[in-house]
């Protein structure tokens, strides 16, 4: 079963740049199978970053088909893009599209599109990008394999 994203919403008291403090709502996307274990993972991630007490507000699959990650320390935003792809009915000669939407890394929305174009690059056949937005999300938490502890195997055999 291929793994699936959620969009992961958590509701906490953030002391902002100015001293206040302020109810904030944030969005992250957690790579995870099930709605279950989407909320396990992000509720172990997110302890650490969020002090006192918080709520998860919300927890919804996100149809998101690919995530181009950005090297570019300074890329820290996410953009949702739209991109369709072009085909050529033979019979009609009519053009079909079919979308796709990926998460793009960047620091602006110039960036956005410069790194989803060199993304796209090794792509057989047309496409275009039919939208582009700057999305809330925060942070991606990715599947993690556990790792194995030898001194539990031990005690199991």
């Amino acid at each position: 079963m291929a793994s699936q994203w959620f969009e992961c919403k958590v509701r906490f008291m953030k002391t902002m740049e100015t001293g206040l403090m302020k109810k904030v709502t944030e969005t992250y996307l957690v790579d995870a199978l099930t709605f279950t274990e989407a909320e396990e993972r992000f509720l172990s991630e997110i302890e650490s970053y969020v002090s006192g007490e918080f709520e998860v507000s919300d927890i919804k699959k996100a149809r998101i088909a690919e995530l181009f990650e950005s090297l570019d320390t300074t890329d820290d935003r996410w953009y949702k893009a739209v991109v369709a792809y072009i085909q050529l009915d033979e019979k009609t000669g009519a053009e079909k599209r079919t979308n796709q939407t990926v998460l793009v890394q960047a620091k602006d929305f110039f960036t956005a599109v410069k790194n989803t174009e060199k993304a796209m690059k090794g792509t057989l056949g047309e496409w275009v990008v039919v939208s582009l937005a700057e999305t809330a999300i925060m942070d991606i938490y990715r599947y993690k394999v556990p790792e194995d502890k030898p001194e539990q195997e031990a005690a199991d055999a």
